[in-house]
């Protein structure tokens, strides 16, 4: 079975990632306090989201258009490619897939101003888990609008980051003691009851008969 996921189907289990400001040239204040941070979750959001895609989930990349009104999220990926460096790195270990949606946000949340809620209610979407930075800042904001939207969030603690751990912590304890949101402490509790769909075997070839 291929990963190709079905625009026209419902997302399995109403269930979708976003991955949120991941692709990034990393050119904006503070940006050096919180790249370290990134790449560390980088390798976990990019097995999460292989995860999701195996299993037919969309995955949705969500990022700032950082005031660039005439450019697109294609445009963002090559910009960060060709800035190398960390940034580049981060873009090669998640580089979206031909069937993954997109979504250019202008502030934090990735509601405001986007189309985001038209494209989970196409999906069918109730479940959304958040991955990305900044933890306490546009993952947060999100978190605070998919409540709203009577979505239920999800904050895997691998899968995200802020400036600082410490910082980071403090959100997961909100998220979980305040907000009442799931944050567990990795993705792969998610799918420890939903393997993979099977890869069809290549026929076997038959060898030529003596008879």
């Amino acid at each position: 079975m291929s990963d190709r996921h079905d625009a026209d189907a419902a997302a399995p289990g109403g269930l979708a990632l976003v991955i949120i400001d991941m692709i990034s040239g990393w050119d904006f204040p503070d940006a050096e306090h919180l790249l370290p941070h990134a790449r560390r979750v980088a390798t976990d959001i990019a097995a999460l989201a292989q995860a999701c895609r195996e299993r037919g989930v969309p995955v949705i990349y969500a990022n700032d258009n950082r005031g660039r009104w005439r450019s697109d999220f294609h445009a963002l990926v090559d910009a960060a490619l060709a800035q190398d460096g960390p940034g580049a790195e981060i873009t090669r270990l998640m580089r979206p897939h031909d069937d993954d949606y997109f979504v250019l946000k202008p502030k934090h949340s990735i509601f405001h101003g986007t189309p985001m809620p038209f494209l989970l209610q196409h999906l069918q979407v109730q479940r959304l888990v958040l991955a990305g930075v900044s933890s306490d800042q546009c993952v947060l904001m999100s978190v605070s609008d998919a409540r709203m939207r009577e979505l239920d969030p999800i904050v895997p603690a691998d899968c995200s980051a802020s400036q600082g751990d410490a910082r980071h912590q403090v959100l997961l304890q909100q998220l979980r003691e305040t907000w009442k949101v799931e944050a567990p402490p990795t993705w792969r509790v998610l799918f420890e009851d939903t393997p993979p769909s099977p890869t069809p075997s290549p026929p076997t070839r038959q060898e030529p008969s003596n008879d």
